[in-house]
């Protein structure tokens, strides 16, 4: 839905008068796979599309809560805000209000009226794409647009752990609330230092393929995850002083492996510690613009991820597969949590159509059904857009 529409829907919803808009946009990693929790970097980037919303001071302690997406409308009273789940995606932006009325901040009575035109379900953080803009509105509109932006992420991460109840890591948020054009974010999740790198992908494209088997990395196997890496750490603490597998070099790592007896645990760290040094080689290569060397990342990340980490599954293997034959990729890999969701390629602009049709056909034959494609440039974090 194009701005000026959403701006007279606003006006069908909530009579005339002033509207501020803004935008705040979906988020993509490009690598860096299950390696947040283990000390190591990531490296997302926002994308070019996202949520957009209209909205208005109000002379009360009302908020209203619209989207163009979902029939559902939320009212509140910011001093009575409770999770509730009849509320649905509105429990997103509720969750921030209440945190940034925890620090004091300034805030009153709003109209708001959401747009968004990332897939659910697909793992491109439609969550906290919403949450970062919630922020960003409450912080013009209210506090001149003073708020620190990295506390601000924080907040929102806060929002979805505590009054949500998903317990995410910081990097959606992170990449949502201070993505940069053209460019990707280096980020160590455990301390926050981060550094921007360069993405110019020259002749080629970054295509986002969307598997539609719906993202379902349940919790158990989340935690399993999480405790088998936890148990290779315990293990090889008893011979180096490490808080994270990721401190470890790779040639540390392969010289102490083998005290991990139990197969699981010893490729999970394997994966961790080999996919923190491809995440690091991966910003060096983008900053010197050797995409080609970029993509082999690419494709030895996901190759990790399916046999040490063990999360992609059938529909991911497939694209990946069917993405990596085709003319003209340089490399592919499922991206987020695992299990359905989206995959990435870089691919030639010149042979994108191609690409498109032959990936599709393909999928469908081997699945059963078609996949869905996106185009995405690299795009801003959440800001207020000014007509």
């Amino acid at each position: 839905m194009q701005i000026n529409e959403l701006k007279e829907e606003f006006r069908m919803l909530y009579g005339s008068g002033e509207i501020r808009t803004f935008t705040s946009p979906g988020r993509v990693n490009l690598i860096g796979e299950h390696i947040d929790y283990n000390g190591g970097y990531v490296l997302p980037c926002a994308l070019g599309f996202g949520t957009y919303a209209c909205a208005r001071k109000r002379n009360d302690r009302k908020i209203n809560f619209a989207s163009t997406n979902f029939h559902l409308k939320v009212e509140v009273d910011i001093d009575e805000i409770k999770f509730s789940e009849s509320d649905e995606w509105a429990n997103y932006p509720k969750g921030v209000i209440v945190e940034i009325m925890k620090k004091g901040y300034k805030i009153s009575g709003m109209d708001i009226l959401v747009s968004g035109n990332i897939p659910n379900g697909a793992g491109l953080s439609s969550s906290a794409s919403l949450e970062m803009l919630m922020a960003v509105i409450i912080d013009n509109l209210f506090n001149e647009g003073k708020l620190d932006r990295i506390e601000l992420v924080k907040l929102c991460q806060r929002a979805e752990n505590t009054f949500v109840g998903v317990n995410c890591g910081i990097m959606d948020q992170f990449a949502i609330g201070m993505g940069k054009q053209n460019k990707a974010i280096l980020l160590d999740c455990n301390t926050l230092k981060y550094n921007y790198c360069n993405v110019d992908l020259k002749d080629n494209c970054l295509v986002i393929l969307d598997t539609n088997k719906r993202r379902a990395l349940n919790e158990s196997k989340y935690n399993e995850r999480r405790a088998e890496c936890e148990e290779a750490l315990r293990i090889l603490q008893t011979q180096k002083q490490i808080n994270a597998l990721c401190e470890l070099s790779i040639e540390e790592f392969n010289e102490m492996e083998k005290l991990i007896k139990e197969d699981n645990a010893r490729k999970r760290a394997k994966h961790a510690v080999y996919e923190n040094e491809r995440t690091k080689e991966a910003y060096k290569y983008l900053n010197e613009g050797k995409i080609e060397k970029f993509g082999k990342l690419l494709a030895a990340s996901h190759n990790s991820l399916r046999d040490l980490y063990e999360v992609s599954g059938k529909e991911l293997d497939t694209i990946v597969d069917e993405a990596l034959k085709a003319k003209g990729c340089l490399g592919a890999r499922m991206t987020g949590a695992g299990f359905g969701g989206c995959a990435i390629a870089i691919v030639k602009k010149a042979k994108l159509d191609n690409f498109i049709d032959i990936v599709r056909e393909n999928y469908k034959s081997k699945i059963g059904y078609e996949p869905s494609f996106y185009l995405s440039g690299i795009g801003d974090g959440t800001e207020e857009i000014y007509s």
